[in-house]
């Protein structure tokens, strides 16, 4: 998780030293020197394409050791891309990295999920979002230019994210399966309560390992679903369109655009250049402390106000900065205004926005929907990364500071639809969550036959049946 949120915010930093280094091998190997809107249009896709392969590796999946190796990959083709003199190379390692970073974003939220205790399960649910923060905040306080924010140190800063990868690599074989994992899908009951023990050494894991085992037997007859029989199955059809707005309207809520282009905002705003650096690092403290209180809050507060407060506060923000950036040259407070909203988008982000969606996609579905519905969330997700990393400077270039109007109508959307729809999850059993959904599913169905038997269709394990005698 950490990884991601560096290469999330690694480029920001360096961008004109990329963008110079694309004209100038641009030149020498083409002898033709590119305009200001083809270089823009280079640097928009090195920042996207790491959302290209994290789409990519969230529908492959995978092991964390194995893809860790993808990193070393990522981060060579980058760190020798300048000596080498090909600019290709920075684009091939960030998708190479992206695609790492899919994996990971589908694999440990769901592995956090399952091994956590219902009571503390949001709690471990949002400590990849702080981890994220703090990668991002790593990467901001390297790119300073007392660091690696010097134009000789790039590739080094583009590719410093192997050594914390090594140390994954130590760590990760000595972590035992998902015990539901263990249960559920290989029913080996002696590796499920070793790996249970290894996690809760002096806890009772015998009320979890009763509760594995009536989900266990609620999936006897269901093989885990693929992507598609996820879509097509009705008995989580809200599930799933809960998932689908959760993490589309989580990148399009803005703040990709604020991590990608931190500095070209704040130079917007009218804060002097030398000053933009230490103002992105202090929005990089903010974002750490933002998610340590989400993590330490939801287990009190529940999911549902972490959602909605959050979002409700970015979309006031997204409001904020349209108005300070139109007012700024008659106003000069006005700057502070812009610069204080973009820190609320942040805070409100890394509150409830930035780690619910990942906990709220394991805690909505069973054991067999599980690793699909990550499949299909992380999709969402990553296409909407790379679109607003895409598209967001020329829609600025279009639209002004009017662009944070259409944020604030996504988060205002995502707010309502949380307030409505979504209900809270807080210290629920999988199996009781499932029942929350049941009646929005239409999944109550019961027939009698004729010689009165009952019949009863087959709902994958998800809802209630009711016993009716004639």
């Amino acid at each position: 998780s950490m990884l991601y949120g560096y290469n999330l915010a690694v480029v920001n930093s360096p961008a004109q030293y990329i963008k110079d280094f694309y004209n100038e091998t641009l030149v020498e190997s083409y002898d033709w020197t590119p305009d200001e809107e083809l270089l823009t249009l280079l640097y928009s896709f090195t920042v996207s394409i790491f959302a290209i392969g994290g789409m990519t590796g969230a529908l492959l999946v995978g092991t964390l050791v194995r893809s860790s190796m993808l990193v070393f990959i990522g981060g060579a083709l980058m760190g020798f891309s300048r000596r080498c003199r090909m600019p290709v190379m920075v684009i091939v390692g960030r998708f190479i990295t992206g695609v790492h970073s899919g994996i990971s974003l589908s694999v440990v939220p769901m592995y956090l999920g399952e091994i956590a205790p219902k009571n503390l399960r949001g709690f471990l649910g949002l400590v990849p979002s702080i981890h994220i923060c703090l990668g991002v905040f790593i990467a901001q306080v390297l790119g300073l230019s007392e660091l690696l924010g010097k134009e000789k140190y790039w590739p080094l800063l583009l590719s410093l994210m192997v050594f914390p990868t090594i140390i994954q690599l130590i760590l990760l074989p000595w972590f035992p399966e998902s015990p539901r994992y263990l249960l559920i899908e290989k029913g080996n009951i002696h590796a499920t309560i070793a790996a249970l023990k290894w996690y809760r050494p002096k806890g009772n894991i015998q009320a979890e390992v009763d509760e594995m085992q009536e989900e266990q037997r609620s999936l006897s007859s269901i093989q885990t679903l693929s992507v598609w029989g996820l879509l097509r199955d009705r008995c989580v059809r809200w599930q799933v369109i809960t998932i689908a707005v959760v993490n589309i309207g989580m990148q399009l809520s803005g703040i990709d655009a604020i991590w990608f282009y931190t500095n070209d905002i704040f130079k917007d705003a009218g804060i002097p250049e030398p000053l933009i650096q230490y103002t992105t690092v202090g929005t990089g403290a903010i974002e750490v402390i933002s998610g340590m209180l989400g993590c330490f809050t939801i287990e009190r507060l529940g999911r549902r106000p972490l959602m909605i407060g959050g979002f409700l506060f970015m979309a006031l923000c997204c409001t904020g900065i349209t108005v300070s950036v139109l007012f700024q040259a008659q106003l000069s407070f006005m700057r502070y205004i812009s610069v204080g909203c973009v820190v609320g988008i942040i805070a409100g982000f890394c509150i409830g926005p930035a780690g619910v969606p990942f906990l709220i996609t394991a805690e909505l579905f069973k054991q067999s929907h599980r690793p699909a519905a990550y499949t299909v969330a992380g999709c969402l997700n990553w296409m909407s990364n790379f679109t607003i990393g895409f598209v967001f400077p020329f829609l600025e270039d279009a639209t002004g500071p009017y662009c944070y109007l259409i944020f604030c109508a996504i988060c205002l959307g995502v707010a309502v639809y949380t307030i409505f729809v979504i209900p809270e999850t807080k210290n629920k059993t999988f199996m009781e969550i499932s029942q929350l959904f049941a009646a929005k599913n239409n999944i109550l169905e019961e027939e009698l036959t004729s010689n009165g038997h009952l019949k009863m269709a087959l709902m994958n394990g998800y809802g209630t049946v009711r016993l009716n005698e004639k």
